[in-house]
């Protein structure tokens, strides 16, 4: 099946909210509390995508996955945002495919496509957070060239402690 990739556009909002609700309740079951996946909301994350289209207009790539028609995948990225990024550092803000599409090429697709576009842009470096205990996650990074370079964080979902690793690549000029 051929893996057709765009810009997401106003009109996509709510296929791409889909992608990533299923994708959290699929990905992260187990580490993210279970009530806060269940509560999830395809028109509440729509309307999110909708306000960030809006404010990083010019700043962002934003790129939908489509078999026959349906968003399968979606990718974002952008200028990094941690305090040590550097002019010419991308960061890959989200990277989430359907879970009936996992090991089909989509991620791979977006992935290929994204860092291509922060080539083109510009930028020499792409960095990204991934949950510690996603273990199928940092499998795919470190396939695509991706390695953790020390730096953690940590957040707070419903009261649980929630651990990243952050990955980097140097993209190809």
């Amino acid at each position: 099946m051929e893996i057709d990739i765009r810009e997401v556009t106003a009109e996509d909002c709510t296929a791409v909210a889909l992608v990533r609700v299923r994708s959290w309740q699929h990905a992260y079951r187990g580490l993210v509390p279970q009530p806060y996946l269940d509560a999830m909301s395809v028109p509440e994350e729509s309307a999110r995508l909708r306000e960030r289209l809006d404010a990083g207009r010019g700043t962002t790539t934003h790129l939908v996955a489509e078999r026959n028609g349906t968003a399968v995948g979606w990718g974002c990225t952008g200028p990094g945002r941690d305090d040590d990024a550097t002019a010419g550092e991308s960061e890959l803000y989200t990277l989430y495919v359907l879970p009936e599409h996992l090991s089909t090429g989509v991620g791979r697709a977006l992935l290929t496509r994204l860092t291509a576009r922060a080539t083109a842009g510009g930028a020499d470096r792409m960095r990204l957070w991934v949950l510690r205990d996603n273990a199928p996650a940092r499998r795919f990074y470190e396939k695509a060239g991706f390695a953790p370079d020390g730096g953690e964080g940590r957040f707070a979902i419903e009261g649980t402690p929630i651990h990243e690793v952050r990955y980097a690549r140097d993209l190809a000029a």
